[in-house]
């Protein structure tokens, strides 16, 4: 057992040379002829990661992408001094009067952030904008009429230097499936035709399914598979030559055998259909892993695969242990996060998305961190 993990019932993992992995191999993925450059995507605290537990794995990185404006002051703060890209633009007009980081890019997806700029007192350093297009996952982003309009409005900005300078931001709806990206492009490359600009099209799926469509584009945005998850549904990430970056860590702290009938948890909802061996894993909702997680979900004990029997507590999961080498009192249990169990295999067996499991970590749940140089250093999430 890891030093640093002696007496803790839980703990995750963070690796930041994992995370640096992954960027190499996603810029390797665009190939050496490719001139695209990497929006390496932190948004929610980096995928639930900490900032400043990956940020030195991102030191490759072109320029950074977050959610908003607090979380780019974030980024100058913990020492990242590239491009910065606020994908939630701007909230209202009082932000627009503070945008004093430099190198700063705004994703803007209606009309107000363009009055708001045009209001704004003007900088020694002025925002660039990026210009969202609904596209086909149509959650924000102007349409194809309002994106026309909208640019002419940033072009008279850029005159009065305003702004630095405008371009052109798609998100696939569709992007993991193999004919996922084909028609949204084309519509999207159509309307921008005439509209000069530096243009950011592939997020992970786009760029994992669909490379040469990101090799053609001036920016990409991973964001999940920076961390080493995959998010295509017929590929995990290590089948991609991506490293986990991050592992959830318990033990074995009850071992029963039960008869066949016999009923265990909440209400009786387990029921033993033979003999079996019943494993406590000293983790359950209150760490983050999900309540409803189903039975047959699996994890690693002592590095072999168990399934989940369900009804999931605060701090248990039971799991069937039933024909697994002999298991002793405080085994190892890896909840997901090696080659053998990467999170996103776990999350298709919960019905849900790595992202998800990976953001819903609680601060109850230490955090150590596996720096690219050094010793481990313990602290809370």
């Amino acid at each position: 057992m890891d030093g640093n993990a002696i007496g803790l019932r839980v703990h995750a993992r963070v690796d930041a040379a994992a995370v640096a992995h992954n960027l190499a191999a996603l810029r390797a993925r665009l190939g050496p002829a490719s001139a695209a450059r990497i929006w390496a995507t932190v948004k929610a605290d980096a995928y639930g990661h900490g900032l400043h537990r990956v940020l030195p794995g991102l030191a490759g990185a072109d320029g950074l992408a977050v959610s908003q404006l607090a979380d780019a002051r974030a980024c100058r703060a913990a020492g990242w001094n590239g491009p910065l890209l606020v994908l939630g633009g701007l909230l209202d007009a009082e932000e627009a009067q503070r945008l004093a980081l430099p190198d700063l890019h705004l994703a803007l997806s209606h009309d107000r952030p363009i009055d708001w700029l045009g209001d704004a007192p003007s900088r020694a350093a002025p925002p660039w904008i990026w210009l969202r297009y609904a596209g086909d996952i149509g959650y924000t982003g102007f349409d194809d009429a309002g994106y026309a309009e909208a640019y002419r409005r940033c072009t008279v900005l850029a005159r009065q230097g305003r702004i630095a300078g405008i371009a052109h931001l798609n998100h696939y709806g569709r992007a993991e499936q193999p004919d996922g990206i084909a028609q949204a492009d084309a519509r999207f490359q159509a309307l921008i035709r005439d509209l000069p600009g530096p243009r950011s099209f592939c997020n992970s799926a786009a760029l994992l399914r669909h490379p040469d469509a990101a090799r053609s584009t001036d920016w990409v945005r991973p964001g999940i598979a920076l961390y080493g998850a995959s998010p295509l549904p017929d590929i995990d990430g290590p089948a991609l030559g991506l490293r986990p970056a991050m592992s959830l860590h318990t033990r074995i702290i009850g071992i029963r055998d039960v008869a066949k009938g016999e009923r265990l948890g909440y209400n009786g909802s387990i029921v033993a259909a033979a003999p079996m061996r019943v494993g406590m894993v000293a983790s359950g909702y209150g760490d983050g892993y999900p309540r409803r997680t189903p039975a047959g979900t699996p994890v690693l004990v002592d590095g072999h695969i168990a399934p989940t029997l369900g009804a999931v507590t605060m701090d248990l999961i039971p799991v069937d242990l039933t024909g697994l080498p002999p298991v002793a009192i405080g085994a190892p249990v890896v909840l997901w996060g090696t080659p053998e169990l990467p999170v996103e295999k776990v999350a298709r067996h919960m019905g849900t998305i790595a992202a998800e499991l990976l953001t819903s970590l609680t601060p109850r749940v230490p955090v150590i961190p596996v720096p690219m140089a050094g010793p481990d250093d313990l602290e809370q999430k």
